[in-house]
C-alpha cells in the first residue's frame, strides 16, 4: 500500500483538520442523517441528545429500583406514605388501598433495550437467553456506533504515538 492510500484512509486533513462524513442519528425514532461537529457526535441536535440524556436516567432509575437499596428505599417511601395518608383519612372513612397486588408494567421479566430513545420491553426467550436488543435494527445502529468510535480512539491514540513518541524528551 502507498503512502497516497494510507493518506486516504487517516482522519485529518492536510491543513490538520478532520474530514467529516455523514452520519444516522443513533436516537431511536429519529435516525436523521447529519453532519457531525465532532469525530465522535452520536446525534443529530440538542433535542436528540436530550431525549438521549432523558432515555439514560429513566434506565439508571430502573436498574436502582430494580436493587437491593432501591428496593429498600421505595418501601420506606411507601411506608411514610401510608402513614401520611392515614392521618389525612377521617376516622370513619374506609381504609385505602394499597398498590400491593398490581403487576409491575412490562413484568419483572421484561428487559429493555439499550439503544437511545428505545423504550421497547422484550422478554428473553430460552432459545435467545443473551438478548440485549428487541430488534436487529436497534443491534446495528448501537454496533456502528460503537465499532466507529473504538475505530476513531484507535486512529487517536497513533497519532499521539507518532507526534509525541516517549522518548522524545529523554
Amino acid at each position: 500500500m502507498g503512502p497516497s492510500q494510507r493518506r486516504e484512509k487517516t482522519p485529518f486533513l492536510q491543513d490538520g483538520s478532520w474530514r467529516r462524513g455523514r452520519r444516522i442519528c443513533l436516537l431511536k425514532g429519529c435516525e436523521r442523517s447529519f453532519q457531525p461537529q465532532h469525530p465522535l457526535s452520536r446525534y443529530c441536535s440538542k433535542a436528540c441528545r436530550a431525549a438521549a440524556c432523558r432515555w439514560h436516567r429513566q434506565q439508571a432509575n430502573r436498574r436502582y429500583q430494580a436493587s437491593e437499596q432501591g428496593k429498600c428505599r421505595r418501601r420506606e417511601q411507601a411506608c411514610r406514605y401510608r402513614e401520611r395518608r392515614r392521618q389525612r383519612e377521617p376516622e370513619h372513612g374506609p381504609p385505602g388501598e394499597g398498590g400491593e397486588g398490581y403487576p409491575i408494567p412490562g413484568g419483572a421479566e421484561a428487559h429493555a433495550c439499550p439503544r437511545p430513545g428505545c423504550y421497547a420491553r422484550f422478554v428473553k426467550t430460552r432459545r435467545s437467553p443473551l438478548q440485549k436488543f428487541c430488534c436487529a435494527a436497534c443491534r446495528q445502529a448501537l454496533r456502528r456506533v460503537l465499532i466507529r468510535e473504538r475505530r476513531w480512539q484507535r486512529r487517536l491514540a497513533h497519532l499521539r504515538r507518532v507526534r509525541c513518541p516517549d522518548d522524545a524528551f529523554w
